[in-house]
């Protein structure tokens, strides 16, 4: 994949906020893209030198506030005011007019001011300089206890009724691991935005473990074991 530093960053790029949805440095997220305002993000977006898309996620009003559905009161919500910028790495185009889409995480940004215009998207100002370090080489985490990990891991797949192939979980370094666990585990909206936050992957891997031994407290009552 193309290596970027922060003078390649553009300083707009199209957002796309999508709840749940969660991107992290070095790692991929398919997306299933079919409305008309993302189907023009994402043909504008081929067009540039960076292909580069920054999903955010929106903050959800309160249930009784907005004027419909989830999905129809995004935009009237507030954004997170940290996303993740992924290039367009793969994308296929479906008979009825889809595009399967693939992107590789960048690097973080810090969300500046919406840009109006005639775009059916939103363009913002993004402010990447917090996270440099995401452009480097994979994060290390000194602290990882593998056998650990993979113990909480087993039990709240086990009672989240998940699969894994665990021999790759076995073998894989500990950000592959971590950021891929972190986007597939079936978290809510603002868990994942937690993980998104975390500063290191030291963090993020024990903001992973609290959140699947807390869904394993829960036992289900009310939460991602449901």
């Amino acid at each position: 994949m193309r290596k970027y530093s922060l003078a390649d960053l553009p300083e707009t790029l199209p957002v796309f906020p999508l709840p749940g949805a969660l991107l992290l440095p070095r790692a991929r997220l398919p997306l299933n893209i079919f409305e008309p305002r993302y189907l023009a993000m994402l043909e504008d977006t081929l067009k540039t030198p960076h292909r580069l898309i920054g999903m955010i996620q929106p903050m959800l009003l309160p249930e009784g506030r907005g004027p419909g559905p989830e999905r129809e009161r995004v935009e009237t919500a507030r954004l997170h005011r940290i996303g993740c910028a992924g290039r367009v790495t793969a994308f296929q185009e479906t008979d009825d007019g889809r595009y399967l889409v693939t992107l590789s995480g960048v690097a973080r940004f810090r969300l500046g001011p919406v840009e109006e215009g005639f775009a059916p998207y939103l363009r913002a100002r993004a402010d990447w300089a917090d996270f440099e370090r995401d452009l480097g080489r994979a994060e290390v985490d000194p602290g990882f206890d593998r056998g650990g990990f993979l113990d909480v891991l087993s039990r709240f797949f086990e009672a989240a009724q998940l699969s894994s192939d665990w021999e790759s979980l076995k073998e894989a370094d500990a950000e592959l691991l971590v950021n891929s666990l972190s986007i597939l585990c079936p978290f809510d909206p603002e868990e994942r935005q937690a993980l998104l936050e975390a500063p290191t992957l030291a963090t993020r891997r024990e903001t992973l473990v609290t959140l699947m031994e807390f869904a394993l407290r829960s036992g289900g009552d009310d939460g991602v074991l449901q």
